[in-house]
């Protein structure tokens, strides 16, 4: 098959929502498919056009920027393009131009699965509200114009007010983790590059610097443990400067950080061959999110599968990859106290929640996602 994927942010780009289509189109041309990926010029440099792991990458330049929001006047000339001979279409939501695409798509006749990652739940401030509208606005068009809406589970779906309008278009398709093998010379060789200390206790957060992942509730739950026990710290693994659209975010959370001094690690983006090291050394990994802009969190299941435990916020969605393999606890959202406990809990009885790590690399493989897309599609190319 032929398969267009449309999304506003790819590689380079590091956000949950990439991974998981990279992902995707990488395990597609593995199965011997054709995929295009249609995407912005979200950076000055990056090449037009360029083929990664195999994937046609197509970026559209930007000419402005509403929030998180790209405005690219050229897309539907780049879109009509590259639609000549596709056979079906693939939509990452929220996307504001998914609308144009997938109308157009309606037009010829080619069928169309979104895949709809998140609510969209941006913080307070007009230009905020402005891009909160757009979204909306764009999100029903393309729902409306889609064949199937994936949703990363049933949980997540049936609490969402958005997807709760297309519900009989909804398909579940659980996310997929990919984390190499790690050996003991590498997580040796991880800690010394990054200057880990053997006898302190690390705590990870992984992700962006972003007001949807909770970091304040995190570093208010360190205040309370370091009371107790000095000896441990957080290891930061992500984007945290110059963050597009959390500049703000940034400026208000550096007085807590700033607080904890040392204690606090950014490490930044890691090359992919450290990530599984990293996750064997953290003694629990955390996800404080905050609301439904977070529906899953991939880099959970992807630090069980190295038998890191893992400390989620009970929220839709969020909650799954632990009560599928019961490999952490789970929290109220925002209540840094029970973040604080829970973590305390998982540092002094950690094999408790060891879980089956090859279980989980089976439950959540890029394959088997995958194959699960490739249903969707073939029963909508034999229409």
């Amino acid at each position: 098959m032929r398969i267009l994927i449309g999304l506003t942010y790819y590689n380079p780009y590091l956000s949950g929502l990439s991974v998981y289509a990279e992902r995707l189109a990488k395990t597609l041309v593995s199965e011997g498919h054709e995929v295009t990926v249609l995407t912005s010029m979200h950076e000055k440099g990056l090449d037009k056009v360029e083929v990664i792991d195999g994937v046609k990458v197509v970026r559209v330049p930007v000419v402005f920027q509403i929030s998180k929001g790209l405005v690219m006047p050229a897309m539907p000339i780049y879109a009509l393009r590259e639609m000549k001979n596709v056979d079906v279409i693939n939509l990452h939501l929220p996307q504001l131009d998914a609308a144009i695409i997938s109308t157009i798509a309606k037009i010829k006749r080619i069928p169309v699965v979104s895949t709809y990652q998140c609510d969209l739940e941006l913080p307070k401030g007009f230009i905020n509200c402005l891009a909160n509208s757009a979204s909306n606005i764009a999100n029903n068009i393309t729902a409306r114009n889609s064949d199937f809406i994936v949703a990363s589970s049933r949980d997540y779906a049936d609490t969402s007010p958005f997807l709760g309008k297309y519900i009989d278009k909804v398909k579940a398709i659980t996310p997929s983790m990919e984390v190499s093998s790690v050996s003991t010379e590498q997580i040796e060789r991880v800690r010394e590059k990054y200057g880990l200390d053997k006898n302190e206790k690390h705590i990870g957060i992984v992700g962006r610097l972003a007001a949807e992942k909770g970091v304040e509730v995190l570093a208010k739950a360190m205040q309370i443990i370091l009371k107790k026990d000095p000896n441990v710290k957080v290891l930061h693994i992500g984007p945290s400067i110059n963050v597009l659209g959390e500049e703000g975010y940034a400026e208000k959370l550096q007085p807590l950080l700033d607080a904890l001094g040392d204690r606090w690690t950014f490490l930044g983006k890691v090359p992919f061959e450290d990530l599984a090291p990293l996750y064997s050394i953290l003694d629990v990994l955390t996800l404080p999110s905050t609301n439904r802009t977070e529906a899953f969190g991939m880099v959970q299941i992807e630090a069980m599968s190295c038998g890191t435990p893992v400390i989620t916020s009970d929220l839709p969605g969020m909650r799954q990859p632990i009560i599928l393999t019961g490999m952490g606890k789970l929290f109220p959202a925002r209540d840094a106290k029970k973040l604080a406990s829970s973590i305390e809990e998982v540092l002094q009885s950690a094999k408790d929640y060891s879980g089956d790590k090859e279980g989980v690399k089976e439950m959540f493989s890029p394959q088997k996602m995958t194959d699960e897309y490739i249903k969707l599609f073939e029963q909508l190319v034999a229409k």
